[in-house]
């Protein structure tokens, strides 16, 4: 932390297991910390067992941290807003936050992934044009919210429209046991976080299909090659790609059943009930990434295909058979 000024206070939005991981994080660090729930009644239930056992079991949440059902106090006090909210509810969420007196030159740090369906628009996109006055950070990286949330070390990126407003990001975001890495490359950041919930799916699709280790080794790295050149067309770095926010954050989330997109996948591999299963953002990705390539002329068959299953328009045996049936071409191609 910096001596020359006192470390600003932080307000987490959205209490899912992400939200409440780094809220907890950095009030043990030290930090002035509110995480903000949808509601009264939910933040009683997490301060009253200090604890989030819906999406958090397991973890005691330290007592130094405030929780808040209300968004506009909690927001006013704040210097950082931590914006962990879906990207499908950002824009309402941040509609929310409008009402409040932010403080001036606020940072709002979005660390959440995906891309809102309806206009094809970044994260980041949307807090420009909903907070017009704040700074706008994005926070991404492969970081399971129960790792950060037991102390395990965890690295990210930290990017911003500039190289001196990432750094200052990344000094105030980063604590004992979490690194983060400033970047000046926002959408590369932005498109690996989406793009790689998409083919954490497929991944997690093969796996559950029982189509071994070999096919899931060959999905992930053809995956990575769609990421990158899509990731590169939407303005994407290709440093920014093969970094912890794009290769690092793929890896991690193709690893097994922790991540929610994998696991939302390897259920519909084995054809299971998806009714009663978590949030996976890759989901309502999906379709727009499919429609993102094609508007860019970049070769995506495997976002394809996963966008396809999705609207029941392949199998998942169809959709092995298409990709395998494929024209032959050189990998570099």
């Amino acid at each position: 932390m910096s001596d020359a000024a006192p470390a600003p206070s932080i307000a987490v939005l959205g209490a899912g297991a992400w939200g409440t991981a780094l809220a907890n994080l950095y009030a043990r660090d030290g930090r002035t910390v509110t995480l903000v729930a949808r509601d009264g009644a939910a933040a009683a239930r997490i301060r009253e067992a200090q604890a989030n056992e819906r999406y958090l079991p397991g973890i005691r949440l330290s007592p130094d941290l405030a929780v808040s059902g209300e968004l506009a106090g909690a927001a006013t006090a704040a210097g950082i807003l931590l914006l962990v909210v879906p990207a499908q509810a950002l824009r309402a969420a941040l509609r929310g936050a409008r009402g409040a007196s932010l403080a001036p030159g606020v940072l709002a740090v979005v660390c959440s992934k995906g891309i809102e369906r309806e206009t094809g628009r970044f994260a980041s996109d949307i807090v420009a044009e909903e907070l017009p006055d704040a700074r706008v950070a994005v926070l991404s990286g492969p970081s399971f919210a129960d790792d950060v949330a037991r102390g395990l070390p965890t690295a990210v990126t930290v990017a911003a429209g500039t190289e001196p407003l990432a750094d200052e990001a990344a000094r105030w975001l980063s604590a004992e046991g979490f690194r983060c890495y400033a970047s000046a490359d926002i959408r590369g950041v932005e498109a690996g976080g989406a793009l790689k919930n998409v083919l954490a799916l497929a991944a997690g699709i093969v796996s559950g299909r029982g189509l071994g280790a070999s096919a899931l080794a060959a999905i992930v790295t053809r995956g990575f090659v769609e990421l990158r050149r899509l990731g590169q067309a939407l303005g994407g770095r290709p440093e920014t790609l093969m970094g912890l926010s794009g290769l690092g954050d793929l890896v991690l989330t193709c690893s097994g059943p922790q991540s929610r997109n994998f696991a939302y996948g390897a259920a519909l591999g084995r054809g299971d009930d998806l009714s009663g299963l978590k949030l996976a953002e890759g989901v309502y990705s999906a379709g727009i990434a499919a429609r993102l390539a094609r508007e860019a002329g970049i070769e995506a068959p495997i976002v394809e295909t996963v966008a396809a299953i999705l609207d029941n328009r392949l199998t998942v045996d169809e959709a092995a058979r298409a990709l395998l049936a494929r024209p032959l071409k050189r990998e570099t191609d």
